[in-house]
This record gives structure tokens, C-alpha cells and sequence, in this order.
């Protein structure tokens, strides 16, 4: 049912831990198991977005003529209020939110993909992000894909934590919606090790692989139960997750964490859910979005595959409840 997706790494200033896991299976909805999401390592060269420019993108740019959605009215739930969105509205990917990992050694997973800031793997085109998996050889590698996350830019502690995506299909695929807590790889802390992956606590609102097109994954990794460990539900539908834009969110406060599909909770985990050991989830995190393409939960690329491939995401938004003071 499952396999590792996490693995520890080093750093030659500190010890900066990857993560290694994954999932795979005939699980039913909502039972629960294990799987992850793999963290950037601290070797991992991060940089900001490129900045808007007038020159039209390099001519191996794909464009994309997938439907704009209807647009999302922005809804906080009952007592809550938006603290910070993107809604992806102009011409290039917001610095101000944004930076990138950027690298092809595997992420720990056995990936196949090598990250880059390119506007041929990710870019703002029509209302979307737009994640595109390239199969092209690359600084050594055979496939290019991108990795965001606002690290050091945008971090919350709690709150509504939602993004509405279209995931690529196909066997070999592996997008991922998830957080990391922000002391991740930060070296002014007295103990080096609250700096390292688990202990820094993983929040995976969504994994999706091509080649189970009806499943969904939220998990949680922290110290005691991570990689295999991890905690995770199912949530399997009746169609393929891949064919339309979906919501996938996590309602996160000092009580727990509850993961909603398309507005409907499918889990919840609480401090007692980890019978005894450490619960992490009390400190801020920061967002990432990535597209993996093969690796221990991605499997095998199918020759089919068609490329390229696109994660569309029309929003991120964080509500927060109001008067909160976070």
C-alpha cells in the first residue's frame, strides 16, 4: 500500500534533512494510511521568480489553450476573513509570493524531473498558473517541471488554506498542493535540529498521482511519524480527479487539521491522533506547489504519456479568522 518518500540529507553547514515517501494502492475513501511529500533540501539552490518583462517568453514556450473557469467568488468561512491570496490576475508570477527550488538529483523520491524558474515550466497565462512538465533533456536530466513555494515570503500559522487546481493526468504524474513549517533549514536556532525535516512538521493538503486518477491524499509528517509513517487518508471519488479544476483546502487551528475536497471534509487529525507524540502544527509554514514527475509515488512514466504536461491553479488563499491576530 505504500512505499518511502522521504529520506534524510545533509548539508555541508547543516544537517538538513529530505524526505522520502509514498503511496500507492486499492485503499477505499477515507481509509487511512501513509505517504508524503518531499521537502527542498538546503543543497537546493532556491531563487525568486523572474521579474515582468515586455519580451514575449522564448519561442519553446508552450501556450496553453485550456478554458479559463469561471471565476471563484472569495467566500471566508463562517468567522473567518481572507488574510492573502493569489489569484494568478497579471502578466507574470508575483515575486512578492513566489521563489523557486531548482534542481535534478531526484528530491530524495527518485523523481525524474530537474526544477527550474523557466517560463517554459512555470509562468502566468490567462488567469492560471501554469506548472508545466516538459520532456526534454536538461542539465542532465530528461524532463524539466517547476517548484514554487513562498518560503521566507508568505507563512501563516493557522488558517483556511485553500487553492483551486487542475492536475495533469497520466501515469508517471505526481502533483503535490503542501506546507512545510518555516524554521526548515534555518541556521540562527539554538537547536540545529528544530531546523530539520520532520521536526519542522509537513501539512500535505494534496497529492494526486496519474496513475490513480480517483484517488486524493492529505497527510500529516512530524517527529515519530514520518516518511512510511506519515499519516494519511484516502479519499477516493467516482471520476477522474484530473478532469476538471477542484478545491483542495485544510482547515488548520490549535484544535487540529481537517482536509475538505471541493468543500466537502474527508479527514481530520488531531494532537490525540498521534498518541502521544510530538504535534508540530503550532508554528507557521509556507506554501509549495510542485509537479514531480515519476519517483516513488509518481511510478513508472508511461510511454504514452503525452507531453507536456499542466498543473492549472486559478487561486491560493489563506483565510484566517478574524481577530485572530496571526
Amino acid at each position: 500500500m505504500m512505499n518511502p518518500r522521504h529520506r534524510q540529507f545533509s548539508h555541508p553547514a547543516l544537517a538538513a534533512v529530505m524526505l522520502l515517501a509514498a503511496c500507492a494502492g486499492t485503499a477505499t475513501e477515507s481509509e487511512e494510511t501513509t505517504a508524503t511529500t518531499a521537502a527542498p533540501p538546503e543543497t537546493t539552490q532556491t531563487t525568486a521568480a523572474r521579474e515582468t518583462t515586455t519580451t514575449p517568453p522564448p519561442p519553446s514556450t508552450t501556450t496553453t489553450t485550456i478554458a479559463v473557469p469561471e471565476p471563484m467568488p472569495i467566500d471566508p468561512p463562517e468567522g473567518y476573513e481572507l488574510a492573502w491570496s493569489d489569484e494568478f490576475d497579471g502578466d507574470a508570477i508575483d515575486t512578492e509570493n513566489w521563489t523557486y527550488d531548482i534542481g535534478g538529483w531526484g528530491w530524495g523520491n527518485g523523481e525524474a524531473q530537474y526544477y527550474t524558474d523557466r517560463p517554459e515550466n512555470a509562468r502566468v497565462e490567462n488567469g492560471l498558473l501554469v506548472i508545466e512538465g516538459r520532456e526534454e533533456q536538461y542539465e542532465g536530466s530528461f524532463y524539466t517541471s517547476a517548484r514554487m513555494l513562498t518560503r521566507g515570503l508568505q507563512e501563516f500559522q493557522y488558517g483556511y488554506i485553500e487553492a483551486r487546481i487542475k492536475v495533469p493526468g497520466g501515469s508517471g504524474t505526481w502533483p503535490a498542493f503542501w506546507m512545510l513549517g518555516a524554521n526548515f533549514g534555518r541556521e540562527d536556532l539554538e537547536d540545529p535540529a528544530l531546523a530539520e525535516w520532520p521536526q519542522v512538521g509537513e501539512i500535505d493538503i494534496m497529492e494526486y498521482t496519474g496513475k490513480d486518477p480517483d484517488l486524493v491524499l492529505g497527510t500529516i509528517h512530524g517527529p515519530g511519524y514520518a516518511g512510511a509513517g506519515g499519516l494519511t487518508t484516502w479519499n477516493r471519488q467516482e471520476f477522474p480527479i484530473e478532469d476538471d479544476f477542484h478545491t483542495f483546502a485544510v482547515d488548520w487551528d490549535e484544535d487540529g487539521i481537517r482536509w475538505f475536497f471541493d468543500g466537502e471534509q474527508y479527514a481530520e487529525k488531531t494532537p490525540d491522533s498521534l498518541f502521544g507524540r510530538e504535534w508540530v502544527f503550532d508554528q507557521p509554514f509556507f506554501i509549495i506547489l510542485n509537479v514531480a514527475l515519476g519517483g516513488t509515488l509518481g511510478g513508472f512514466i508511461s510511454p504514452d504519456l503525452e507531453f507536456p504536461v499542466y498543473m492549472y491553479v486559478d487561486h491560493v488563499r489563506v483565510y484566517q479568522q478574524v481577530d485572530a491576530g496571526q
